[in-house]
């Protein structure tokens, strides 16, 4: 029953239909294409640069990733390469919201439509975000969250699948519990309605391959308390980055990877990028601060290389100089300006000796 709750609040919250929660976002990514039954062998649309997950759904269906550059300003999906990638074999397109940045879904949108391509909202790593007056998770046919614990909000691990078709609901819905046609509890609970004599409530049929996908209950109760504070995560986060953006505003060899919109935002990363970025790494470890590169190009891994990594100029150029930096709602000021402290002694260390 909390994963029905927990459902029916998310869709309010996002302004769909319906939502079907998982057990992870990657779960979500699988069924939103798994769903529509394309054809074996048929592309999908997706950035160069994004978690690996991403393309693994792709691979999931039997379908073939087609690899779009991304843009240098932000990181997201590029128009204009993905209207040159595009072709009559490509079915989907998958957005990707890179560190909780907006992709530009407004002018995606309608070239998708146009264009018959199915359009899913990689949301993984931004949850309660509103772009041009708009709900993250509004803009595509399929969009998808995760609760991962690292995430905006966290069911420790899990997802969320967000749309308005119900007949694609309903398959997603038995896709994600075995191919059950109707799930336990609604079986149960229609068999005790006073209007209906529903006796058979132990019979169900299997229509469909399915997983075991489904979110559980103690996952969604999790969710649900975690729903009532996600507008405090995001300002939390909000005034971090503000604390970060103002520290570092005056660096010359180190800038912020995202423009970083603040408002009604949902930022899952602080990210800055510099050409010296493997010192810069180097440097903060030795002062005890943790760093991570979150985003290797996937058509460098090796089960990708076989699929086209051609007119991905941005992809190679700005990868080798992102690197991401503790964020998180509970980071304590004195922790961020020391983060800061130790970026000025690198910047002003790399000005001196040039």
């Amino acid at each position: 029953p909390l994963v029905n709750t927990f459902e029916k609040k998310f869709a309010k919250m996002i302004g769909t239909k319906y939502s079907v929660a998982v057990n992870s976002g990657t779960a979500a990514l699988h069924l939103s294409l798994l769903c529509n039954d394309f054809l074996k062998g048929k592309k999908v649309l997706v950035p160069s640069i994004t978690f690996s997950a991403t393309a693994a759904s792709v691979l999931y269906c039997d379908l073939k990733p087609k690899f779009v550059d991304v843009r240098e300003e932000d990181l997201t999906i590029d128009f204009q390469d993905l209207k040159k990638k595009y072709s009559k074999d490509c079915v989907a397109v998958i957005c990707v919201h890179m560190g909780g940045h907006p992709a530009q879904m407004e002018k995606i949108r309608p070239w998708a439509k146009k264009k018959n391509l199915l359009l899913i909202e990689d949301s993984a790593e931004s949850c309660g975000a509103s772009y041009k007056g708009k709900k993250i998770g509004r803009w595509s046919d399929i969009s998808c969250f995760s609760f991962e614990e690292k995430k905006i909000i966290t069911t420790g691990d899990g997802g969320m699948i967000c749309l308005n078709d119900k007949k694609k609901y309903e398959k997603i819905k038995s896709l994600s519990f075995h191919g059950w046609n109707i799930d336990p509890w609604k079986r149960h609970k229609k068999s005790f309605g006073r209007k209906n004599k529903f006796t058979k409530h132990w019979a169900y049929e299997i229509k469909n391959l399915g997983y075991k996908y489904n979110m559980n209950d103690y996952m969604a109760a999790m969710g649900l308390a975690q729903l009532k504070k996600i507008n405090i995560f995001n300002k939390k986060r909000q005034n971090i980055l503000r604390r970060y953006l103002y520290g570092i505003k005056k660096l010359k060899n180190i800038k912020p990877t995202f423009p970083y919109y603040l408002p009604r935002s949902s930022y899952w990363l602080f990210s800055v990028k510099t050409k010296y970025r493997d010192d810069l790494i180097d440097y903060l470890k030795s002062k005890n601060i943790s760093t991570a590169v979150h985003f290797v190009p996937l058509p460098l891994n090796s089960i990708y290389k076989k699929y086209s990594n051609k007119g991905l100029k941005n992809t190679f150029k700005i990868w080798k100089q992102i690197i991401s930096l503790p964020f998180y709602p509970d980071l304590e000021n004195k922790k961020i300006d020391y983060i800061v402290k130790c970026l000025k002694n690198f910047d002003q260390k790399l000005n001196f000796n040039k």
